[in-house]
C-alpha cells in the first residue's frame, strides 16, 4: 500500500474514532493540512487507547450495576448434568446469542446443581459483550418493587428493569409476599 493510501486509511480511522468519542472532525482536517505521518500515527494511538479505556470502564460499570452476588465464569463449570432444549446450543450460552435473540432461558433443578452459577456466568459474559444485565433473587425483587411502590419510585424501577437486555431472576422457590 502506498504511503498516501496508508495515511488516508489512518485518517479514516481517526475520523471514526472522533465520531465515536463525540469529537468534531477538526483533528482530521488538521491531519490533512498540517500533521506529519508520525503525528497522525500518534493521534491515532491516543484516540484508539481512549476508545479502549472507555470500553473497559463501561464494562466495569455494567458489571457493578448488574448486582451479581459473586462472580462466576463458565471456566471449569461441570455441565454434565445440564440438558438444553434442542433449540439451544451450549455456544448460545457462552457467546450470549440467546440474549441478542431475546430468547428466555429457565434453569430448574435440585439445589446444588449449578443453576445460579450458570446464570451468573451467562450474565458476566453478557456484560463482557457490552449488554446491560440485572441480577435479582425473586425475593429481593419483590421487596424492591414493594419499597419502590411505597416510595413513589416504582415507574423509575420498572423503567430500569425494562432497559436491561438480560434480567436474571434467581431462587424462585420462596417469595415473601
Amino acid at each position: 500500500m502506498s504511503a498516501i493510501r496508508e495515511r488516508e486509511a489512518l485518517r479514516a480511522e481517526i475520523s471514526a474514532f472522533c465520531k465515536k468519542l463525540v469529537l468534531s472532525q477538526r483533528a482530521v482536517q488538521l491531519c490533512e493540512t498540517e500533521a506529519t505521518p508520525k503525528q497522525e500515527e500518534f493521534l491515532h494511538r491516543v484516540l484508539s487507547e481512549e476508545m479502549e479505556s472507555r470500553e473497559r470502564s463501561r464494562r466495569t460499570r455494567l458489571l457493578s450495576r448488574a448486582g451479581f452476588p459473586v462472580y462466576k465464569t463458565l471456566e471449569g463449570y461441570e455441565r454434565h448434568g445440564v440438558k438444553l432444549p434442542s433449540s439451544l446450543q451450549w455456544s448460545d450460552l457462552t457467546e450470549g446469542t440467546f440474549i441478542e435473540g431475546r430468547r428466555n432461558l429457565v434453569l430448574y433443578g435440585p439445589v446444588g446443581t449449578g443453576k445460579t452459577h450458570l446464570a451468573i456466568a451467562a450474565g458476566l459474559r453478557a456484560c463482557e459483550l457490552g449488554m446491560t444485565v440485572k441480577f435479582y433473587t425473586v425475593a429481593e425483587l419483590v421487596m424492591r418493587l414493594a419499597e419502590a411502590k411505597r416510595g413513589g419510585t416504582l415507574e423509575r424501577l420498572m423503567s430500569e428493569i425494562q432497559r436491561c437486555q438480560l434480567l436474571i431472576l434467581d431462587e424462585w422457590g420462596y417469595i415473601p409476599v
